[in-house]
């Protein structure tokens, strides 16, 4: 078996809700990060650039291509004016990337 991935690659980051965004209505919002190599990470949810509390986070797991890939999630209310991002940092990226939830999507 040969290991052809390159020794680091940088995490691909998507942040959606589970359900529907509706303002009043709690959901659980998602930061799914993968594609990534070496498996150091660290991955934050920001509410208005604060870190939320509460964050739960799934197992490390890794793809065929020795990537790895990891869920983190959080209960949350939108209510229209908050800002929620997802915050990663990893040694492939030279700066942390923040990808914020578009609650359109």
């Amino acid at each position: 078996m040969s290991l052809d991935f390159v020794l680091s690659d940088p995490p691909k980051v998507h942040v959606y809700s589970r359900h529907p965004a509706e303002n009043g209505k709690s959901n659980v919002l998602n930061c799914y990060v993968e594609g990534f190599h070496p498996p150091n990470i660290h991955i934050k949810l920001l509410k208005n650039d604060k870190e939320m509390d509460g964050v739960e986070m799934s197992d490390l797991s890794f793809n065929d291509d020795w990537t790895f890939q990891r869920l983190v999630h959080v209960p949350f209310t939108p209510n229209g004016n908050d800002r929620y991002e997802c915050h990663v940092e990893h040694s492939a990226l030279q700066t942390p990337k923040k990808v914020r939830w578009d609650p359109d999507n």
